[in-house]
């Protein structure tokens, strides 16, 4: 068959189904392109993959016997029928996002998430358990980098059988979603002390939360001996937070000597010079942050 693929949000970071279609797809003998809308011939079967709901739909006709659309881009928030086992569990064509594969590995460990945030739509999508989902060598081939997906990695049951066979692998780990700085105890600091971690990234999404994310983070840092540089922690605005109370969570962050960074929630509905852009231009670019250290400084310079 002829197999034509197209990453409706871009070529921006690797869309992990349709790397595995590919492989599986390859794997049974079809040949498996990049569909072009100006010169691809007509295809057995397109699949068009689209994360984020605020992408705009591929504007172009597809020319093919079948066309099967999956993702929470367009199905959100269940992401629309899951692949069969048999794709799932496969390990992925790296080969379509060569700049970004390159050395590295993508995929899930774990699925799930007990928290059920109103912000996150993990736990309608994927369950309100943190279950195992996949042994490390599935997708992972002696990379010397690993990107893990996980939405709350430490909340399995099984994290620390997970967590040797990503100490055993040698690689540089990134936990790109983050871990949860809530139930990180001893033992949990200990495994990721023995990883190789260049930065470590936790959340603090509610202002509710301030007494256990700054005790915790305060005795992650006592126990790690690691400092900003090397610990971030993303900071929800946007979403039930005034400015005051964004504020409020980024200084404290500055003043225990961890690195904040301002996520927007729905940005795209905000107007154009929001004092949420400006914000987020003043915490992230570090320079600006560490030298000018008032909001209210930068606003007025």
């Amino acid at each position: 068959m002829q197999v034509g693929l197209i990453d409706v949000d871009g070529h921006h970071f690797p869309n992990l189904p349709l790397m595995k279609l590919s492989a599986w797809h390859k794997k049974h003998g079809d040949t498996v392109t990049w569909y072009d809308p100006l010169f691809s011939e007509k295809q057995d079967i397109v699949y068009m993959s689209k994360v984020f709901t605020f992408t705009p739909d591929f504007s172009y006709p597809v020319f093919a016997d079948t066309v099967i659309k999956g993702g929470t881009g367009y199905f959100y928030p269940t992401g629309g029928e899951a692949l069969m086992s048999e794709i799932e569990h496969i390990y992925p064509d790296y080969s379509l996002y060569e700049s970004f594969t390159r050395d590295t590995a993508y995929g899930f460990l774990t699925r799930g998430c007990p928290r059920g945030c109103d912000f996150c739509i993990v736990g309608d999508k994927e369950g309100r358990k943190t279950v195992k989902a996949a042994d490390l060598e599935e997708f992972w081939h002696g990379q010397k980098h690993i990107v893990l997906l996980d939405p709350n990695f430490f909340a399995c049951t099984e994290w620390e059988m997970l967590s040797q066979q990503l100490i055993q692998s040698r690689a540089w780990i990134d936990f790109s979603q983050g871990c949860d700085i809530r139930i990180m105890n001893d033992a949990m600091i200990e495994a990721l002390c023995a990883m190789k971690i260049q930065q470590v990234h936790f959340a603090w999404d509610r202002i509710e939360d301030a007494a256990v994310v700054l005790r915790n983070l305060e005795h992650f840092k006592a126990k790690t001996k690691w400092g900003r540089h090397k610990i971030t922690v993303f900071v929800l605005t946007n979403f039930n937070t005034t400015l005051e109370q964004d504020l409020q969570r980024i200084y404290a962050l500055r003043d225990i000597g961890v690195t904040p960074y301002v996520m927007i929630y729905n940005k795209d509905v905000l107007p154009k010079g929001h004092v949420l852009y400006k914000l987020q231009r003043y915490v992230n670019s570090k320079y600006i942050f560490y030298t000018i250290p008032s909001f209210t400084d930068y606003r007025a310079g």
